[in-house]
C-alpha cells in the first residue's frame, strides 16, 4: 500500500494543473456548504441579539415589523405616531423604564434619533470622544457616521428637509456634534443622537426666532396690542441653535401630546413585564405592546427559508462535479493505456492500476480537505466581521 501511494503521489506532483483543478473543485464542493450555513447561523444569531436586548416595545397599532425595524435598526419605514404621554402612563405604573425613540428624520442620510440618556446606558453604548448631549440642537454620532463623513467633535451636523417642496417652511437644523460613540457593531453605529426636543424643532414644533416685542421693521409685525405681538411669515426662524439664541426657542402647548415613533421598555423583571403586557391586552386606546424577539424571529424563519433552496442548488452542483470528477478520472484511466499494459508486462495484476487510481483519488481528497479546513479556519476568524460589514 506504501509503495503505490508513493507512485500515485509522483503521478500526482508531475501532472501539477490537473491536480490543481481537481483539489480547487473538491475544495469549492466541501467549504461553500459549510461556510454558507455557518455564516446563516451567525447571521440569525447577531440579527436576533439586537430584538433579544429588547425586551418590549409600544407603538401605535399596526404593522408590528415596521415597530421593530425601525425602533431597532431605523428603518426608513416609519409607524404611526403615538404621544409622549403614553410613557408618563408607563412610567406611573412602576413595571419598568420606558425610553422614548422618534426616528423619523435623517442627516446625510444617516438616521437622526431623538431620544434620551438613558439609552445610553441600557444599550450599553460608551463615548470615544467627547461627551453626551446636554442643550438644544446638539447631537452625538455613531462611529461609522464619524468614520463615513469625516466628522468629529466640534463640527456641525445639517439634517435634511423630508421634502423639496416643504410647504411647512421648516428649515434644516445647523447640529453641533459634541460626542462620537464607540463602535458597538450595531445599527447604534449609523445614528445621529439628539434630545426629543431637538427631534420636534427638526420638524417644526419648536422654534426660536427674535424677540417679536422688539423689532423694528413694521413689515415682520402682522398684528399687535397690549398683550400680544404677532409677527408675520418674513420673520425668520434661527436653523441653528448656540448660547446666543437658545432662550429664544420654544414649544406652544403641552410636550406630552408631541409624537414620538415608539417606547423602548424595560421591565424590572419578568412579572412586572408579564403585567404591563396584561395591560396592553385588551387595551383599546391604539396601543401596542409587542415582543421584538418574536417578530424578528418570525421575520427570520421566513428570509432564512431560502437556505434550503441554496442547500438544493449546492447539492445538485456537488453531483455535477463528482460526476466530472469521475468522467475525468475515467478519461485519465484510458489516456493511460500504454502504461496499463507496461504493468502487466512488469507482471502486475489487473487490479493494480485500479489500486493507482483509488490512491490519487485518496491523495488528491486529502489534500481538498486540508485546504477546506484552512480556509473555514480563517473564514471563522473573520466571519463576524464579515457579517457586521453587511449588516451595519
Amino acid at each position: 500500500m506504501k509503495d503505490t501511494l508513493y507512485i500515485a503521489y509522483k503521478y500526482i506532483v508531475f501532472h501539477k494543473l490537473k491536480t490543481s483543478i481537481l483539489v480547487a473543485c473538491i475544495t469549492i464542493i466541501l467549504f461553500l456548504p459549510i461556510a454558507l450555513n455557518s455564516l446563516l447561523k451567525e447571521s440569525e444569531k447577531q440579527f436576533l441579539s439586537r430584538a433579544e436586548a429588547t425586551p418590549l416595545l409600544l407603538g401605535a397599532k399596526g404593522s408590528s415589523l415596521d415597530l421593530c425595524m425601525n425602533s431597532l435598526y431605523f428603518d426608513d419605514e416609519i409607524p404611526e405616531f403615538i404621544t409622549l404621554k403614553a410613557k408618563e402612563e408607563v412610567d406611573q405604573t412602576g413595571f419598568a423604564n420606558a425610553i422614548p425613540l422618534y426616528t423619523r428624520f435623517k442627516a446625510r442620510d444617516f438616521p437622526v434619533i431623538g431620544t434620551t440618556l438613558d439609552y445610553f446606558s441600557h444599550r450599553e453604548l460608551s463615548l470615544q470622544n467627547g461627551r453626551n448631549f446636554a442643550m438644544l440642537g446638539e447631537c452625538v454620532i455613531g462611529s461609522k457616521v464619524a468614520e463615513e463623513l469625516g466628522l468629529s467633535v466640534g463640527q456641525h451636523l445639517v439634517t435634511a428637509s423630508e421634502s423639496f417642496f416643504d410647504l411647512a417652511g421648516v428649515y434644516p437644523l445647523k447640529m453641533k456634534i459634541v460626542g462620537v460613540l464607540t463602535p458597538s457593531y450595531s445599527p447604534d453605529d449609523l445614528g445621529v443622537f439628539v434630545d426629543l426636543k431637538t427631534c420636534w424643532i427638526i420638524q417644526g414644533l419648536g422654534h426660536g426666532h427674535q424677540d417679536v416685542s422688539k423689532l423694528s421693521d413694521p413689515t415682520l409685525v402682522y398684528k399687535q396690542n397690549d398683550s400680544v405681538v404677532s409677527a408675520t411669515a418674513k420673520l425668520i426662524q434661527y436653523n441653528e441653535i448656540n448660547e446666543d439664541n437658545i432662550e429664544s426657542f420654544h414649544f406652544h402647548g403641552s410636550l406630552d401630546a408631541y409624537p414620538i415613533t415608539a417606547l423602548v421598555i424595560f421591565p424590572e423583571s419578568a412579572k412586572s413585564g408579564a403585567l404591563l403586557q396584561g395591560r396592553y391586552v385588551a387595551d383599546q386606546s391604539g396601543f401596542q405592546l409587542i415582543k421584538p424577539t418574536l417578530v424578528i424571529d418570525g421575520l427570520l424563519q421566513n428570509i432564512f427559508k431560502i437556505s434550503k433552496v441554496i442547500d438544493g442548488v449546492i447539492i445538485i452542483v456537488s453531483l455535477a462535479t463528482i460526476l466530472a470528477m469521475f468522467l475525468i478520472f475515467s478519461l485519465s484511466f484510458r489516456l493511460r493505456a500504454k502504461e496499463v499494459e507496461t504493468t502487466f508486462k512488469l507482471g502486475c495484476q489487473k487490479g493494480t492500476m485500479l489500486k493507482f487510481l483509488l490512491a490519487e483519488v485518496v491523495i488528491i481528497s486529502g489534500l481538498s480537505i486540508f485546504v477546506c479546513a484552512i480556509l473555514y479556519s480563517v473564514f471563522n476568524l473573520y466571519q463576524n466581521d464579515l457579517i457586521r460589514l453587511l449588516y451595519f
